[in-house]
């Protein structure tokens, strides 16, 4: 059974996104100037004893000088492993505010700084802690499994955090221990999810701002462009347009597959910045965004998280200079999230 919990966050979502959007502006500065700044950015990074954390959603110049200085550019999950591994006793991340949030809950001890803490996610605003919780109160008798994409607190509330690329083993772990699920915030991986284990989930009602603009008319349109092209999507798309891949998965899943599949032609249903990485590993392929639900301005995002799109040069620069982008998180609940999280992290499929 898969039931949608239909929330009031959808508005509030684009509401919020309207009005960060004028903030939302690439990093224009000249050849020269740039080259200036990633030089300070180099000795910044050195002077403060930090290492670059970046998402494959990020600017590929910064996904670039993340590798370039020693850092990390991977999905959520992995970026914040790298930090509480790495010596360093600062983490720049780059990317949007959870993932900040997740960092320090895994490295209490270090300092974690961003480029911008208006940076979030559409599934974050659209899962607000209060409502959340007395939802989880009115279905006690069912297990409370969150996706990362959520803030410090709903992670709190939870038993379970997991990322797109173990979400399918810990629920079909769940399943066969005969729990039944609320699901939360993205209604299209939760509906993915179950659709594949047969799980009894309760979704919660919300979506990403990126993925959920994909088409399946559109993408169907674009296969007859490129017939010999193979489809990767990202579970986070709605339903239809997962029907039509080739190969459905996580970030890093799908850089696996553009490097693995024979086609050499690849259409890629999530966000465009991943082509970075994903060239880099599948150099000889041509890669082709998915059609967005819009074109140019009328589109909310056009295949790039505008809150990823805060990162910048200029920004990573100034909070290495000035430090006044840091993240923190209340003791008691960065100690109930972290055990919804260690839950994920030792977790071993077919256990």
């Amino acid at each position: 059974m898969t039931t949608l919990v239909v929330n009031e966050e959808s508005q509030f979502v684009r509401d919020h996104l309207n009005a960060k959007i004028e903030a939302v502006t690439s990093d224009n500065t000249n050849a020269e100037d740039k080259a200036l700044l990633i030089t300070e950015i180099k000795q910044l990074l050195q002077q403060e004893d930090a290492v670059m954390v970046a998402h494959y959603y990020t600017e590929p110049e910064l996904q670039a000088l993340a590798e370039e200085t020693g850092g990390c550019v991977a999905d959520s999950l992995e970026m914040a492993r790298f930090g509480r591994d790495h010596p360093a006793s600062t983490l720049v991340v780059l990317g949007v505010k959870f993932m900040g949030e997740t960092a320090k809950i895994l490295s209490p001890e270090k300092r974690v700084i961003m480029p911008t803490l208006e940076a979030t996610c559409s599934l974050d605003l659209g899962c607000p802690v209060d409502e959340f919780s007395d939802f989880c109160d009115q279905h006690p008798d069912r297990t409370v499994v969150v996706y990362a994409n959520t803030s410090a607190a709903v992670k709190a509330r939870a038993d379970w955090v997991v990322t797109s690329s173990i979400a399918l083993q810990v629920v079909e772990y769940l399943k066969d221990k005969g729990e039944k699920i609320i699901w939360a915030p993205d209604k299209h991986l939760g509906n993915y999810v179950a659709k594949e284990t047969g799980a009894d989930m309760l979704l919660w009602n919300s979506a990403c701002i990126v993925h959920d603009e994909f088409k399946a008319k559109a993408l169907m349109d674009l296969k007859l462009v490129y017939p010999d092209a193979a489809i990767l999507v990202h579970p986070e798309s709605p339903q239809n347009v997962v029907d039509l891949a080739d190969e459905v998965g996580s970030t890093s899943q799908l850089i696996a597959a553009a490097k693995n599949l024979p086609n050499k032609q690849l259409i890629v249903a999530t966000d465009s910045a991943i082509f970075y990485k994903m060239q880099q590993a599948a150099p000889d392929k041509l890669l082709i965004e998915a059609p967005t639900a819009g074109n140019g301005a009328t589109c909310k995002s056009c295949a790039h998280c505008p809150w990823m799109a805060m990162n910048s040069l200029t920004s990573l620069r100034d909070v290495l200079k000035f430090g006044n982008q840091e993240i923190f998180v209340d003791e008691a609940v960065r100690v109930e999230a972290n055990k919804s999280l260690q839950r994920m992290l030792t977790f071993t499929p077919n256990k």
